[in-house]
C-alpha cells in the first residue's frame, strides 16, 4: 500500500486535476501514469446527464470494440441440446443448464458474462438476485439472451462489452490495455462515446455527456473535456481507413 501511495502522489505531480484534455492528450497522459509490473486496463466513464430510476432513461446496450479489450472475457452459457453444442464449440468456458444453475447459487460466480436461451430463462430467473447486482443477468437488451448463443458466445469472447448506467448515472467501460498503441485506444474511445450518443434516451434533457474520465488500473483519472470527447485524430482516421 505504501509503494502504490507513492506512485499515485507522484502520479498527481504529473497531472493538472482542474485541466480537461482533449481525448488524444488525456491517452498520453494516462499511458504515461500507468507504471505498475503489470499491463494495466485503462477504463473510461462516462457521467450522463440521466435519471436511471426512469425506465424510460437507463442506457444500457453491448458494443464491439474496433481493437478488442485486451483480454478474453470468461463467458458462461445457459443452454441445452444443440444449443449447448453450439456454446461449447463457440469457446464458452462453462456451459449448462439445471446444473449450471445449482453451481451459482452454490457461490461459484468466476466469469464475466453469462449468455442464456429463451427457453432457459425460467430457471436462470431465480439467480436475479445473484446475477442482477453484479451486472451479470442475461437480457434480451444486451445481447445475452439469444437464440444464437455460439454468435454471442465468439462476440463477447472477441471484445464484444457490455455497458449500463449505475444508479447515479455513471458508465464504466474497458477500453483496452496500457500495452495498446495510442491508435487503438482512440479508435476504441471514440467507438464508446459514439455508441453513448446514438443510444441518448428521448427523455433525456439538457447536457447529456457531463463528464468524461480516463484512467488506468492503478492511475489517477485524467478528465477529458466533454465538449471535446467525440473528437478523433486523423491518425486514428487513417488507421481505420
Amino acid at each position: 500500500m505504501v509503494s502504490r501511495g507513492k506512485r499515485y502522489r507522484s502520479s498527481l505531480d504529473r497531472l493538472d486535476r482542474e485541466r480537461l484534455y482533449a481525448p488524444g492528450e488525456a491517452v498520453d497522459l494516462v499511458k504515461a501514469l500507468a507504471g505498475a509490473k503489470f499491463d494495466e486496463t485503462i477504463e473510461l466513464a462516462a457521467r450522463l446527464g440521466v435519471d436511471p430510476r426512469k425506465a424510460d432513461q437507463i442506457v444500457r446496450g453491448t458494443l464491439t470494440l474496433p481493437a478488442g479489450t485486451g483480454r478474453t472475457a470468461r463467458v458462461i452459457a445457459f443452454a441445452a441440446g444443440d444449443a449447448a453444442v453450439d456454446a461449447r464449440e463457440a469457446g464458452a468456458d462453462l456451459v449448462g443448464a439445471d446444473d449450471l444453475v445449482a453451481q451459482i447459487e452454490g457461490g461459484f460466480l468466476d466469469f464475466d458474462v453469462a449468455i442464456a436461451t429463451p427457453d432457459m430463462m425460467g430457471q436462470v430467473g431465480k439467480l436475479g438476485r445473484v446475477l442482477g447486482p453484479r451486472g451479470l443477468m442475461p437480457n434480451p437488451k444486451t445481447g445475452t439472451v439469444t437464440t444464437d448463443v455460439g454468435k454471442a458466445v465468439r462476440e463477447f469472447k472477441g471484445g464484444r462489452v457490455e455497458y449500463r448506467t449505475d444508479k447515479v448515472g455513471n458508465i464504466h467501460v474497458r477500453v483496452g490495455k496500457a500495452s495498446f498503441g495510442r491508435e487503438q485506444l482512440l479508435e476504441n474511445i471514440h467507438a464508446v462515446i459514439e455508441e453513448l450518443v446514438r443510444v441518448k434516451p428521448a427523455a433525456a434533457k439538457g447536457r447529456y455527456l457531463r463528464a468524461v474520465t480516463l484512467c488506468s488500473t492503478m492511475g489517477p483519472g485524467v478528465h477529458i473535456d466533454p465538449a471535446r470527447a467525440r473528437e478523433i485524430d486523423e491518425e486514428v482516421l487513417a488507421a481505420s481507413a
